[in-house]
């Protein structure tokens, strides 16, 4: 039996391969990047907060894991090619007009922020230049260090050394996830046997399997995806 995409992958077809499209676990877990960076700044703005938060989760939730199914199908849904890109297409242009409002309505600073974004999106997921961005760097720079950057920003409108802080702890963050799940990927994407044992030093031997590589792998990846969000969300509560 072919194992799934990703341990928060549902059965391909109807609307699972929707849920499994929005990489739950990993959206929220950027989502609390941009909380973070929220309540590390000296003013925190709830409604400012909210819309950066919607913004991300329409760009990064939906659009960038439209355009990243459209390379190779990682996720082996069923949706079709042209539901992709509208679905990309209709929510980065969803996400950067909330930026664009807010930049309208709180600093134009924040337009910097909306092509940063954009761009980031379409060249990380669309692999473009030969895939030079999409790289760990790249990873832990756009989808670690910019949200945090972002929501620090949307709220404070200036850098702080709790600014620098909190986008470099989330891009280790981040580094930490990637190290995590480009294994466990390959363990179930890529890999179909692994044969060998495991010789303990006691005498005893386990048999290895792509099962048991790929547990404690998915099984921190799920631990840590729930407890960033939960930490974002503690932050803020204190905040707010």
């Amino acid at each position: 039996m072919r194992s799934r995409p990703a341990f928060y992958a549902l059965s391909p077809g109807g609307w699972r391969d929707l849920v499994t499209l929005l990489h739950l676990p990993y959206t929220a877990w950027i989502l609390s990047y941009v909380a973070l960076g929220a309540a590390a700044a000296p003013t925190l703005h709830a409604e400012r907060l909210l819309a950066a938060l919607t913004a991300f989760a329409l760009a990064v939730g939906v659009a960038a894991h439209a355009l990243d199914e459209l390379q190779g199908r990682p996720l082996q849904t069923h949706l079709s090619e042209r539901a992709l890109r509208w679905m990309a297409g209709v929510t980065l242009a969803a996400a950067c007009a909330i930026g664009t409002a807010g930049a309208l309505e709180v600093s134009p600073s924040l337009l910097g922020f909306v092509l940063v974004g954009a761009f980031l999106v379409a060249a990380y997921n669309l692999e473009w230049w030969g895939g030079r961005f999409h790289s760990d760097r790249w990873f832990a720079l756009a989808w670690g260090g910019f949200p945090a950057l972002t929501g620090f920003w949307v709220n404070a409108l200036q850098m702080s050394l709790s600014a620098v802080l909190v986008t470099a702890a989330c891009c280790a963050a981040s580094v930490a996830q990637r190290r995590l799940s480009v294994p466990a990927r390959q363990l179930r994407r890529r890999t179909t046997s692994v044969t060998g044992q495991q010789h303990m030093v006691n005498g005893r031997s386990i048999e290895l399997s792509v099962a048991r590589l790929a547990s404690p792998l998915d099984g921190a990846l799920a631990a840590l995806s729930a407890a960033m969000p939960l930490l974002a969300g503690a932050m803020v509560a204190v905040r707010l």
